[in-house]
Order: structure tokens, then C-alpha cells, then sequence
């Protein structure tokens, strides 16, 4: 079956943590001190710590945790990062209250709104899938990035997640496509690549590490470091030409 659209995760997919915007607003609240030096070290070990937070987050789904753990990741990333644990449960409480109107995935992942327009130019239909907290599309405007898509299915909203197949499907159906042909980049193995091949699609595990998590890539799964990557592999499968 031809291979007709495209939909993408968002965190760590197509907008990073903006970790300097994450450390500014824990010396913010006095979760952490210092000055500018402080504040760009600590964006560094955000940085640094943010494909365990990842893995964190993916065996938390996989374990079961519904609702986008997203105080476990945050909880993991601060630890991780020197936080001490007396700080992390205020600064994950306080950072989630100011998710929906501060929202800090927000910083984009180097080519990959680029090819987004680029499959847009092409006629290929575009959606975001995504674990969220209600307010994926007023960040999208903001960012500038709302009319790039033709679906955006935000389980904050919807009331599905994944790697549930009813997000893949709903979302399959406003492009106006089959889930079967559909390919999903997304970041996370269990939410993501699970997710889109339980639902009929194939998947890009974006930044993933199949090597060191120990993981067989099924057939319908590529493993993409990088923006040109994925073009590459969304290339080889037809969905575009090179």
C-alpha cells in the first residue's frame, strides 16, 4: 500500500526543551541559585539528561501510566540534572501548572519544521500527534507553525493517547487517509513506534538508539538521527521524491 502522509510527535521531534528557559524559571521560583554561568550549566545537564528522561517516560507508558507522565519525566530530567530532591516535587508542580500558557518544548528540532513545509509543498498530508496537556495548537500558533498541519491531535484534548490506535486512526481519518498509509516520527519507542505499528502504520523512530536499548527494528520502523534522515527514509518509501 503507497504511503500517502505524515504525522509527527512533537516533543523532541519537532520542538526540543527549551532547557534554558527550564533552568531561568527554577532559579525563577529559588529551585536553584546563581547567575547566568549557573543558569547556562544547567541547561547543559538538561540537555545532557534529556534522552534518559526519554526512556524514562517510554517505560512508564509501557508500564501502563495513561494520562502523559509528564511529572515522572520532568521529576527524572531535574534529578538527573543536580535538582536536590527536596526542590524537584515544588519545580514538576509548579512547571505543570505553568505548562498550558509557558509550555517549554519550544525550541525546534534543526530541519524539521523545514521538512514539514517541504511535505506540505508537495501535497502530502501533515498532522501532529501528540501526548499533551490540552494546549498543543495555541503553542503551535504561537510558534507560527498552527497552518502547517491539517490535523493536530493533541490527547489532552481528544481524550486519547498513545500508543492507544484510536489517536492514529482519528487522526488518519481527518488526513483524509488509511492508517496503513500513513508513516509516524515520533521519539518514543513505546508511545510512538508501538503505538503506529499496532495501529497498521509505519513509524521513524526519531533519535532512537536500537543498538544500545537492545531493541529489533521491525520492518516497517527506521531508525533517524537527524532531519535529513527522515527525509531520506520518507524518500525511499515513496512519500516523496528525492
Amino acid at each position: 500500500m503507497k504511503l500517502r502522509a505524515v504525522t509527527f510527535d512533537f516533543g523532541w521531534t519537532l520542538a526540543e526543551l527549551d532547557t534554558v528557559m527550564l533552568a531561568g524559571r527554577l532559579v525563577e521560583i529559588g529551585a536553584v541559585s546563581g547567575g547566568a554561568a549557573e543558569v547556562e550549566a544547567l541547561a547543559g545537564r538538561l540537555d545532557a539528561g534529556g534522552a534518559d528522561a526519554v526512556r524514562a517516560y517510554s517505560m512508564a507508558i509501557k508500564a501502563g501510566h495513561g494520562g502523559h507522565p509528564w511529572k515522572l519525566l520532568m521529576t527524572h530530567l531535574l534529578g538527573g540534572a543536580g535538582v536536590t530532591a527536596g526542590e524537584v516535587a515544588r519545580a514538576v508542580d509548579f512547571l505543570w501548572q505553568q505548562q498550558p500558557t509557558r509550555n517549554l518544548w519550544r525550541r525546534p528540532v534543526p530541519g524539521m519544521i523545514e521538512l514539514v513545509q517541504e511535505l506540505r509543498g508537495c501535497g502530502v498530508p501533515v498532522g501532529v500527534i501528540s501526548n499533551s496537556e490540552g494546549h498543543l495548537a495555541e503553542l503551535a500558533r504561537e510558534l507560527g507553525w498552527l497552518q502547517l498541519f491539517d490535523a493536530f491531535a493533541d490527547s489532552g484534548k481528544l481524550g486519547m493517547e498513545k500508543p492507544g490506535r484510536e489517536i492514529f486512526e482519528w487522526t488518519a481519518e481527518r488526513l483524509g487517509v488509511k492508517v496503513a498509509e500513513t508513516v509516524h516520527v515520533g521519539d518514543a519507542w513505546a508511545a510512538d513506534v508501538e503505538g503506529a505499528l499496532g495501529a497498521g502504520a509505519h513509524a521513524v523512530w526519531f533519535g532512537g538508539d536500537a543498538e544500545a536499548e537492545g531493541r529489533v527494528v521491525p520492518e516497517r520502523v527506521r531508525v533517524c538521527r537527524d532531519a535529513p534522515a527522515v527525509r531520506r527514509v520518507l524518500v525511499g518509501w515513496g512519500v516523496i521524491e528525492g
